[in-house]
């Protein structure tokens, strides 16, 4: 399948990107690899491959789950990096 410019633009549109000269033309290219690996996966013969669920066949190996005693309030805050009695001391974020 051959990607147009015009394609390029639309897609750059739906997913509110702003693609211009060198990037919309590199984003052509990649495109057109992306549909000619599909294209290649097509031509394969799958008759009687299994579809692949996890990369290995490792099964997961998880400790055992062990509660623990939660962290004391003096514990937290000594974890942050500027505390003032109760709260943990951070940058405004919100303007008024």
């Amino acid at each position: 399948m051959k990607i147009s410019t015009e394609d390029v633009q639309k897609l750059a549109h739906l997913s509110r990107l702003e693609l211009e000269g060198d990037k919309a033309e590199a984003m052509k290219k990649d495109l057109t690899k992306i549909l000619g690996f599909v294209a290649a996966i097509e031509r394969l013969d799958l008759e009687g491959v299994e579809p692949l669920v996890y990369m290995t066949d490792r099964e997961n190996v998880l400790r055992e789950d062990a509660p623990k005693p939660p962290l004391t309030h003096a514990e937290a805050m000594k974890n942050g990096p500027g505390a003032d009695s109760d709260y943990f001391r951070v940058p405004r974020v919100v303007e008024k």
